[in-house]
């Protein structure tokens, strides 16, 4: 009984790729489909159905999107590598290398295990994602592949299909949104839904079916309406009303808090003409009909979307108040904006509109090799990719009118790493519409974006906190990294060095031999990593020093060691260590004040006053400690937190702040907040150069006639 039915299905698929593939493609798809039998043969899915009939499936979804032989022969082979005993080389041999390459990079990552289901899923991702580099096609046989299962989801336990379910909703409906691929993206979308909240679909295709029949007669009146209108002006064209969908109607309620009637409440019309030129002229057409919004009008044909969409949309004042939005496209606009990169090969022959898709989805994979040399590891690398498949487009011109399109709310620095890395690394200004305007400002469509640049300059770790696409975030931290790693290395020698002086040594008169011990102890391949450990935090420098001496036995406490010429002095303190010395804002020390350093892991030295609380709570552990002093004529500004009492009097903030400018320092932080009807506490961080610019403050702050009490804050 199933042998006849894959039988069917499989002269169903031949008859149905023989329309637009040759007698000899046809036979390799029919070759590969035997393969793929004879290779499950015995094998049966959870539903109890032949598991061949799986990738039969796949292939007649990418059969719709008209996909070449390659990939229909891959389909049916895309799991022959991992579920079966068969190798790639013998699926080049029989079906060439192409087909092989495509089912290597759809095989999964297996007999590797993982710490949890994230970190499987990013590693998984990754790889799909690299395969895609080589191959565009593998994301197609992916998302078929996937579209297929949430088909069949019936059959899985119901946390597994909820999984699989927010899987496709976060990473596969994008992807396929990404690359224009609408018809599998809104089937992803439904099914999606559908699993993973049931009520709340049920909920609005039970509102949708209940208030369709009214609607019905609005709709055919408009629609025959703009038909006529068209005729009248000799423009052939195909109109057709659209609904909108359960998960597009569910997005818009949540993300807008409006009520399903204000979501459902407007007609969509798709008007599809012969030419670029016919879709501007039905346009006049449609505003000679009903009254545009103002404001809603895209000209998507002369810029396309960031996947290679192209339509005129725009939003109409309709009959009785309520909304029209229409869409005007030409034939192969229609159709790239149904398959995406699949039309590419649909119109090899030469579709601007499908070569533009391809080329955008390129451009696209070009950035995501590029994020994934950047990234720490497999999360981070999904973290940067999923920020750039929820993209919401603006569009800005360089100062040379070339357009570039970035996802809304994208900045100056956003701008400067899609443009090129090394820009973004350097920049240091920008000038929107010709006017300077701070890095952090968000972009608007429209606007013509110069980024300045400096030699020598670097990024700054504030920018994390504002750029939004995953190339910037991937390029800032990976230079962050490596900066952090080289000023780790230069602490942690100077760490050593120190910790080697108790035993008379230093790094240059090391034995070879225990150097290699130590390293293949520690397991770290050179010296310069077990540097970068050291100044991180992550590995003690007195325990390195005795591994390094040749010291088994537990030596006495550094501080109990009598002092001689040969003991280090105090690790000196500049302020400009950078990323691995920090300053907490616990106890806020500055030159001058007694400090400690405490070693904490991936963070390198941190600086505290003695008093500070949370030195007190680590005396216990001593090996984190660091014997460390300020060094002399230190040129930088410190942070002090200060306390005070004022009276409730108009201005009292601004002669502070007058007061602080006098006094040659800056306010960094303030907070004001009242007590009683007559005094208020304020809360000031002053940016400082030691303590006698501290005490030279507090005394000018104490001659004003408001303030009643000032004192700096301890830990």
């Amino acid at each position: 009984m199933h042998a006849e039915t894959q039988l069917l299905a499989i002269d169903d698929l031949c008859n149905r790729i023989g329309s637009y593939l040759t007698d000899e493609q046809v036979d390799k798809v029919n070759r590969a489909y035997e393969f793929g039998a004879h290779a499950h043969f015995g094998q049966l899915r959870l539903s109890g159905e032949p598991y061949i009939q799986h990738p039969l499936e796949v292939a007649n979804i990418l059969a719709e999107m008209h996909m070449d032989q390659d990939t229909l022969a891959a389909a049916m082979l895309h799991d022959v590598i991992e579920d079966t005993a068969t190798e790639k080389e013998k699926i080049s041999g029989e079906f060439g290398d192409e087909v092989a390459a495509i089912v290597d990079g759809l095989s999964k990552l297996i007999q590797i295990e993982f710490e949890s289901h994230a970190e499987a899923q990013a590693s998984n991702f990754q790889k799909m994602l690299m395969a895609m580099a080589d191959d565009i096609r593998i994301i197609l046989v992916k998302l078929a592949d996937r579209l297929h299962n949430m088909r069949t989801l019936g059959a899985l336990a119901p946390e597994k299909r909820r999984r699989i379910a927010r899987e496709t909703l976060d990473i596969y409906a994008p992807i396929a949104q990404r690359l224009g691929i609408n018809g599998i993206r809104l089937e992803l979308e439904e099914l999606g839904f559908a699993t993973l909240y049931p009520m709340r679909s049920r909920v609005i295709k039970r509102e949708i079916l209940r208030i369709r029949g009214n609607r019905k007669e609005v709709v055919n009146k408009i629609n025959n309406r703009i038909k006529r209108n068209l005729r009248q002006e000799h423009l052939v064209a195909h109109v057709v009303g659209r609904e909108k969908h359960l998960y597009s109607i569910y997005r818009k309620m949540r993300e807008k808090h409006l009520p399903f009637s204000e979501v459902h409440d407007v007609y969509a019309f798709r008007i599809v003409v012969d030419s670029v030129d016919t879709c501007y002229r039905a346009l006049g057409v449609i505003h000679s009909l009903y009254k545009p919004v103002p404001g809603k009008f895209k000209d998507y044909i002369a810029i396309p979307k960031a996947n290679g969409y192209q339509s005129l949309h725009t939003v109409l004042f309709g009959p009785f108040g309520v909304p029209i939005e229409v869409q005007i496209r030409t034939n192969e606009m229609d159709h790239v904006a149904e398959a995406g990169i699949a039309a590419h090969w649909l119109y090899k022959s030469g579709g601007s509109a499908a070569k533009n898709a391809h080329k955008r989805a390129r451009e696209w994979l070009r950035g995501v090799l590029e994020m994934h040399s950047r990234a720490g590891d497999s999360q981070e690398f999904l973290e940067h990719v999923k920020v750039d498949l929820f993209p919401n487009d603006i569009y800005v011109f360089t100062p040379k009118g070339e357009i570039l399109d970035l996802p809304r709310g994208a900045t100056a620095v956003d701008l400067a790493y899609a443009i090129h890395t090394d820009i973004g690394n350097t920049c240091v200004a920008c000038r929107v519409n010709r006017h300077l305007a701070p890095l952090r400002t968000p972009l608007e469509t429209g606007q013509t974006v110069e980024i300045v640049t400096a030699p020598g300059a670097c990024p700054n770790p504030a920018w994390l906190t504002f750029v939004i696409t995953g190339k910037a975030r991937a390029n800032i931290r990976h230079f962050l990294k490596n900066l952090q790693v080289d000023e780790a290395r230069t602490l942690g020698k100077r760490m050593l060095e120190r910790e080697l002086g108790h035993f008379s040594l230093t790094l240059t008169t090391l034995v070879e031999e225990s150097i290699a011990t130590t390293l293949e102890n520690f397991k770290l391949e050179g010296i310069d990593d077990l540097l970068a450990e050291i100044g991180l935090g992550n590995r003690p420098a007195p325990l390195v020093a005795r591994s390094l001496a040749g010291v088994r036995e537990e030596t006495p406490k550094r501080q109990q060691l009598p002092h001689t010429s040969t003991t280090p002095s105090p690790l000196l303190i500049h302020g400009t260590e950078g990323m691995v010395v920090s300053f907490p804002k616990c106890c806020y020390p500055i030159p001058g004040d007694p400090i400690v350093g405490i070693l904490t892991s991936g963070r390198g030295i941190v600086i505290h006053q003695p008093s500070c609380s949370n030195v007190m709570d680590g005396r216990d552990n001593q090996d984190k400690w660091i014997d460390v002093e300020w060094a002399q004529n230190i040129d930088q500004e410190f942070n002090v937190e200060l306390s005070l009492d004022v009276v409730n009097k108009r201005g009292v903030l601004a002669t502070i702040a007058v007061a602080v400018a006098d006094q040659d320092a800056n306010i960094e932080e303030v907070e004001l907040n009242e007590r009683d009807e007559r005094h208020s506490h304020m809360r000031v961080v002053v940016a400082l150069k030691d303590r006698k610019h501290l005490a030279d403050l507090i005394r000018k702050i104490r001659a004003i006639d408001t303030v009643v009490r000032v004192m700096r804050k301890k830990a």
